[in-house]
């Protein structure tokens, strides 16, 4: 059915015409109803250097051209409705598009008869407007996680998040207040990657809006607060024959509920850690997650070493139940899209070279120096991630490496900015050196 036929039935007379830049950020033109056809045709034409997608002023114009299958009409204003994009140039897909890059991952994936299932535990802080302080400031418990009157207090807000998601068919089933003051965390059903990715990049979308509608202001930063537990982005992971309702992780067999598809998939993950880091924890804050010290609330849940574990929230990987796993490393800068088709394409390399992910570990890894120590390290800083990435074989064939170049230039320039500062705690310890 035509986008505009679609229009009329829901009352939309403006469509939102989004993509997702290799930073994450969601780029929109406001299409009238009655010219949507034309622009699902030939696509809604942007200058690609005025995003991040590093594409030039000399480059020509990126036609955003929107997939009908990912409507969704603003709840909270429903006479228009939000589409995902896919971006062309001079004729052809643009390969660093990160929506491109993960189609084209699943399409390796489904040649295999492979279909990647995600489900992802996107965490975001409730700020006052300037985002200097949480928006609560009765949320004072050390140990906040599950803090009944802190989260009755947010209802009229958190209810509004979880009753618009339930409107648009995602089946969200909890909702939570988070191990740090003033966090929260709104989970959904898993779906197949490029579904999850989609209403991944809209939750923001949705969460950062009624926040500003209800006075607050939401934020997805890993590392907000130093002495709080971070924002993560826990992905859970199961893989299907395609088409079918066979999960191809599962094993009642085995002692986790895994197959030897899925160990080896797991096996692809750690091999290329340190590499896949950079994608999926793609800023300088995002390693004041990882690295953190112990927070108030005695624990960072956060891994900072690359190992799996059964149902053990210290490592890297944990096997919540029979036919999926977590991978706890992803937080919420990461582009959806893009993280996705890292995690997919490492998996995929895992299975083909079926790499072994070694013995569970059962240890603290917080607690366990000894052991811990046995374990290769997660990058400690974002330059560190990205040397990995730049010579990670896996990722830059499977990715390609247009892709690969355009985000190692794009982040080695954010880190060279970062550098040029001279923070606080510099000019404390130092100025009177």
């Amino acid at each position: 059915m035509a986008l505009s036929q679609r229009a009329k039935e829901l009352g939309i007379r403006y469509f939102l015409v989004s993509y997702a830049d290799l930073y994450g950020v969601s780029r929109a033109k406001l299409v009238p109803a009655q010219v949507i056809d034309e622009v699902a045709e030939a696509g809604a034409a942007f200058a690609g250097f005025a995003t991040w997608l590093d594409l030039t002023p000399a480059d020509p114009d990126i036609f955003a051209k929107p997939d009908p299958n990912s409507l969704i009409q603003l709840p909270w204003k429903l006479e228009v409705g939000w589409l995902a994009a896919d971006l062309w140039m001079d004729g052809r897909l643009l390969a660093q598009a990160p929506r491109n890059v993960l189609k084209q991952q699943m399409d390796v994936a489904g040649q295999l008869g492979y279909e990647l299932k995600t489900g992802v535990e996107p965490e975001f802080f409730l700020l006052t407007p300037d985002g200097k302080a949480i928006s609560d400031p009765r949320d004072e418990l050390s140990k906040p996680c599950y803090d009944q009157q802190a989260l009755t207090r947010r209802y009229d807000l958190i209810s509004k998040i979880c009753d618009s998601i339930q409107e648009l068919g995602w089946e969200p089933y909890q909702n939570d207040h988070e191990d740090a003051n003033g966090q929260y965390e709104i989970n959904w059903k898993y779906a197949d990657a490029l579904t999850t990715a989609d209403r991944q990049i809209f939750f923001k979308y949705l969460v950062k809006t009624l926040a500003e509608q209800h006075g607050y202001r939401a934020t997805f930063m890993p590392k907000p607060f130093s002495q709080l537990t971070g924002n993560g982005c826990h992905t859970h992971l199961s893989m299907w024959a395609k088409g079918t309702k066979n999960n191809l992780f599962a094993d009642s067999n085995d002692a986790c509920g895994l197959s030897e598809m899925a160990y080896h998939f797991l096996g692809g993950v750690l091999h290329s850690a340190e590499a896949l880091c950079a994608i999926v924890n793609p800023t300088v804050n995002s390693f004041r997650r990882l690295h953190a010290a112990t927070t108030t609330s005695g624990s960072t849940w956060s891994p900072n070493r690359i190992s799996f574990a059964g149902n053990n929230r210290t490592h890297m990987i944990r096997i919540p139940d029979g036919g999926r796993v977590e991978l706890r490393l992803c937080d919420n800068t990461a582009n959806p899209y893009l993280a996705a088709a890292a995690i997919l394409a490492v998996g995929l390399d895992g299975i083909s070279q079926k790499r072994v992910p070694g013995n569970r570990k059962d240890f603290n890894v917080y607690t366990d120096s000894r052991q811990s120590e046995e374990l290769r390290k997660l990058p400690e800083t974002l330059l560190d991630a990205l040397r990995y990435l730049e010579a990670n074989t896996v990722l830059n064939a499977a990715l390609g490496e247009q892709v690969v170049r355009a985000f190692l230039k794009m982040k080695q320039t954010e880190w060279r900015e970062y550098n040029n500062q001279v923070s606080a705690w510099e000019f404390r310890q130092t100025v009177d050196c």
